[in-house]
């Protein structure tokens, strides 16, 4: 049985994309919401079930063409019995907890569906159409809320929508990986969870000892609530209670990388480094490095000038393939800041943090080929006065 149908099937993603309540149960496809007239010539919805028919993690053609039915005796406009479509009103339970009313035989002129899309919207549309002579805008895709199946063992709490629409499911998938850490929630890293969090990754492990206060909340994305503020909690409480309602996965660690824990991150697929303590970075890159483990760091360093702010946001990513860049150019510091100076004061804004995480993780996706990657820069920085981007240290 795969793990993710509807992600992986054409039809299926075709389905939700277009508003329809798919889910899988007891390797059946379930399609809730569907209108219907009773014989008191009111519009009621049901569900459609049938048996899904799977290759691998894929659909393949129905085996036939019927479907089982959750619900009342479908009726026309004028509350007649739907007799063509019904081949028996037998109530059958089809697995645990599963229980169908009715069993419908609509068979096409050709003799059989091309797919699960081409059934359940000729089978919607037949149990639609009188509903919608009596109810203005029933609809068999109504779109809304779509809760995850307990069969889809996906990390969101409702469906991705997003990729099945655009056509990207397939590319989407590349992001699947185990485990995801982020160092430091302080401005950039909040917003590196905010666009990682969207994405399938199994675990999102965040790392930060700081407790979240209110000069935190004007850099960090979303809006933070003056009780939130009161409540004083870590960031990483703060940030994991936020994207906890979207999806699982994200576990919170409420202290900073050491010597004494980092061997928590040596099975990580992937490490964000977004934290500005030179010592702290040194230990933790010289380590990622021995344990094999790809990495971005990133960095601002923005300075006051004639009562404007300029700089340059940078991202440098580190692979098992390529790591001499990053010591023989010296493009990390791993020095701790000292004296009054602009760079120093950590001036960070908002807008340069949401740029600054997401150049790191559009670079993220390209090294798992979500995106065209034809450079393979492993260094790359955005200066503000100019507006100029440039890449350098390809692999």
């Amino acid at each position: 049985m795969s793990h993710r149908p509807i992600a992986r099937s054409p039809d299926l993603s075709k389905l939700l994309a277009e508003g329809y309540h798919v889910a899988v149960r007891h390797r059946h496809l379930m399609v809730s919401n569907i209108p219907y007239v009773a014989e008191d010539r009111t519009v009621h919805r049901g569900t459609l079930v049938m048996p899904l028919t799977l290759a691998n993690d894929r659909t393949v053609n129905p085996v036939d063409h019927t479907t089982y039915f959750i619900g009342g005796h479908p009726c026309d406009q004028h509350g007649a019995k739907l007799t063509a479509i019904v081949n028996n009103s037998t109530t059958v339970e089809l697995a645990p907890g599963l229980v169908a009313q009715h069993y419908f035989s609509a068979k096409p002129p050709k003799g059989h569906y091309d797919d699960y899309y081409e059934k359940v919207a000729t089978y919607g549309a037949i149990l639609c159409g009188p509903a919608a002579m009596l109810e203005s805008g029933a609809a068999p895709n109504p779109g809304g809320f779509l809760p995850s199946s307990e069969e889809e063992d996906s990390v969101f709490h409702y469906l991705d929508t997003a990729s099945p629409r655009a056509e990207i499911t397939a590319i989407t998938a590349k992001l699947e990986r185990r485990k995801v850490i982020i160092v430091g929630l302080g401005g950039t890293g909040g917003y590196v969870l905010d666009q990682v969090a969207k994405t399938p990754v199994e675990g999102i492990h965040l790392y930060d000892g700081d407790l979240f206060h209110q000069h935190n909340a004007f850099r960090a994305p979303g809006a933070a609530s003056g009780d939130d503020l009161d409540g004083q909690p870590f960031k990483v409480h703060y940030f994991a209670g936020i994207y906890g309602k979207m999806r699982r996965g994200i576990e919170a660690h409420p202290e900073y990388l050491t010597a004494e824990n980092i061997d928590s991150v040596r099975d990580a697929d992937f490490v964000f480094l977004c934290i500005d303590d030179g010592a702290a970075k040194a230990l933790i890159v010289e380590r990622l490095e021995q344990f094999g483990v790809s990495f971005i760091d990133v960095g601002m360093g923005i300075y006051a000038q004639d009562g404007k702010l300029g700089g340059v946001v940078r991202v440098t990513t580190s692979t098992p393939t390529k790591r001499e860049h990053i010591r023989d150019r010296g493009l990390i510091s791993f020095a701790n800041p000292e004296g009054d100076d602009d760079y120093n004061r950590n001036i960070q804004v908002a807008d340069l943090n949401a740029l600054n995480a997401v150049l790191a993780v559009i670079r993220w996706k390209k090294l798992w080929g979500f995106y065209v990657d034809l450079e393979r820069e492993r260094h790359s920085t955005y200066t503000v006065d100019t507006n100029e981007l440039t890449n350098d240290d390809s692999e």
